[in-house]
């Protein structure tokens, strides 16, 4: 714990942190949900201008295969209203199946006005789930104009194979369609794909080597399995924060992978992640966290 005590003398007496800290990718989790509506080009501005070095963001697929900003496949309850303003109530939320539904049609669905019932902070504003192209574009603008640090994105595949051609397509389309946007765009050095899913992962690491890869974990307390189970080591490994230990952090530097958690809110998990040595931190509150790390990310 020496090391924690060293950094948290150097935090109240403001003293820049040690280079380690200087490094940590601060990841913005669906922009900046903890402020603003998630996944949503406002939300991804607001981020950048907090200073994120990555945005992280969802992608599901439209009827007429387009890339769109989401994180269920279905318009959910909790963020959305439909065209009229009335209320998606749970039970009827999957039948707004954003794989049968025109990416037209999907817009008409406001995901920005209703009250979060956990992100009470957030600010409401009228607003539909973007594309992938069109928000990448809009937040490339932005960092030209304003003159703003390049960011890194790291989009999520919102895949299972219980969702194969019901919510979204197969992996290898499902992967094609949203490294079309990110190849043309020339964001291949700046881009990592990550998912839950192994199949698009694998898919992805066979095909496009060059594009870096993470694996998500939620539950499952062995690494060794989980890496047997892709069958290669992905650039990054990302597990539920609360999955770390020492045996992982061991793991994941043998292996050569960076370690980076999900989803990260409070200041005491921060500064246990920053004991452990993880490489990166995905908060809905960026703004909070990079107080915490007392470091200019840009």
């Amino acid at each position: 714990m020496k090391s924690l005590g060293i950094y948290l003398l150097m935090l109240f007496m403001g003293v820049p942190c040690s280079n380690k800290t200087n490094q940590i990718d601060l990841q913005g989790h669906r922009g900046c949900r903890g402020k603003m509506p998630e996944n949503t080009i406002p939300a991804f501005i607001k981020a950048v201008d907090i200073g994120v070095t990555t945005l992280e963001m969802d992608v599901c697929i439209t009827g007429d295969h387009k890339v769109v900003i989401s994180h269920e496949p279905f318009v959910s309850h909790e963020i959305c209203t439909r065209p009229d303003g009335s209320l998606i109530t749970k039970d009827e939320e999957r039948a707004f199946n954003i794989y049968k539904m025109s990416y037209d049609s999907l817009t008409t669905f406001d995901c920005g006005l209703k009250d979060h019932p956990r992100f009470p902070q957030q600010t409401k504003i009228g607003v539909f789930k973007p594309l992938l192209s069109v928000a990448i574009d809009s937040i490339e603008t932005y960092i030209k104009r304003t003159r703003i640090s390049k960011v890194n994105y790291n989009i999520e595949i919102k895949s299972t194979s219980r969702g194969d051609n019901k919510y979204h397509p197969k992996p290898e389309v499902f992967s094609e369609l949203v490294l079309k946007d990110i190849i043309t765009r020339g964001l291949e050095k700046r881009t990592t794909i990550q998912s839950f899913d192994k199949r698009p992962i694998q898919y992805i690491h066979k095909k496009y080597p060059e594009i870096k890869t993470a694996i998500l974990v939620e539950s499952e307390s062995n690494p060794k399995k989980v890496i047997e189970e892709l069958g290669f080591i992905p650039h990054i490994y990302s597990p539920y924060f609360k999955l770390i230990d020492n045996n992982l952090i061991r793991f994941c530097k043998t292996n050569n992978m960076k370690l980076i958690p999900w989803t990260i809110n409070e200041k005491n998990d921060v500064l246990k992640m920053l004991e452990y040595g993880v490489d990166g931190i995905i908060t809905d509150y960026p703004e909070k966290i990079k107080e915490i790390l007392h470091v200019n990310i840009y």
